[in-house]
């Protein structure tokens, strides 16, 4: 594919995103239908069902060999990433656009034969788009992203959120708090796309999650890549964007003291 016809998919996907985010917000005087997933804490409404609808069918009406994974399920189920895969989360941060009607996002990845080309994250209340394509550079709106500058544990601010306190099978406790001292600060702003646009634009310095989809990621690991970040599992390994699981990012030199804090001895 040439860089016209990336180009004319990142455009769509834009003005898509800009108009379901219009719905976002004319849906914030109504009464939500809320239900719950997984467990209470993973809570879906009738937007995000609505939203998500909307998205796919924009895309199969314009671009019917594409494949679509997206976290309501109106998607497909795929087994590898042949071809031009889709990643649509409708509304990453539920639980913000539920109790704040703020710090949710739409993300969009889009990816040929598993690289990511396109990522779109659209903080929907700010009417920040985050934008990049493969090789082309990362913006935010029209403001260019620059490239991550090499960090430190110390000076570093980590988003994470407070479910790290609780005891895990795979992390040690003294690990997490050692990390969580070794830095300046922590943060946790409850949605993975806005956390990871705020990584490419460099306001945090790493972010990480005990559990993540692919499409909770993987708009922001094209963003991510395009400034120069580094992602992986907590363990330094590489991430299953057909799976899912752990997830870090982190600015240079700062990916590797984290991995150290939390496994090395």
């Amino acid at each position: 594919m040439d860089e016209k016809y990336w180009e004319k998919l990142k455009s769509y996907a834009m003005a898509w995103m800009k108009e379901a985010g219009q719905q976002i917000k004319q849906s914030f005087g109504q009464v939500l239908h809320i239900e719950t997933k997984s467990d209470r804490t993973d809570l879906v409404t009738d937007i995000d069902k609505e939203i998500e609808v909307f998205l796919r069918d924009k895309v199969t009406a314009a671009f019917p060999n594409h494949k679509i994974v997206a976290e309501e399920g109106m998607g497909e189920q795929v087994e590898n990433l042949d071809g031009i895969v889709w990643f649509i989360d409708p509304i990453d941060g539920t639980s913000n656009f539920i109790h704040q009607q703020r710090n949710f996002a739409i993300s969009i990845g889009i990816y040929d034969d598993g690289v990511g080309i396109i990522g779109l994250i659209y903080d929907v209340v700010h009417d920040e788009m985050y934008h990049a394509r493969r090789g082309a550079g990362a913006y935010m709106n029209d403001t260019r992203l620059l490239p991550l500058e090499p960090a430190t544990l110390e000076n570093s601010m980590i988003a994470l959120n407070a479910s790290w306190l609780l005891p895990k099978k795979t992390i040690s406790m003294n690990a997490v708090i050692r990390l969580v001292r070794g830095a300046r600060a922590t943060r946790s702003f409850g949605s993975a796309a806005i956390e990871l646009a705020s990584a490419a634009a460099g306001r945090i310095d790493a972010y990480m999650s005990m559990r993540l989809a692919p499409w909770d990621f993987a708009a922001g690991a094209v963003l991510i890549e395009e400034v120069g970040g580094v992602i992986s599992d907590i363990k330094g390994n590489q991430v299953d964007f057909l799976k899912g699981g752990t997830f870090l990012v982190a600015k240079p030199g700062l990916h590797e003291e984290i991995v150290t804090a939390l496994f090395g001895d």
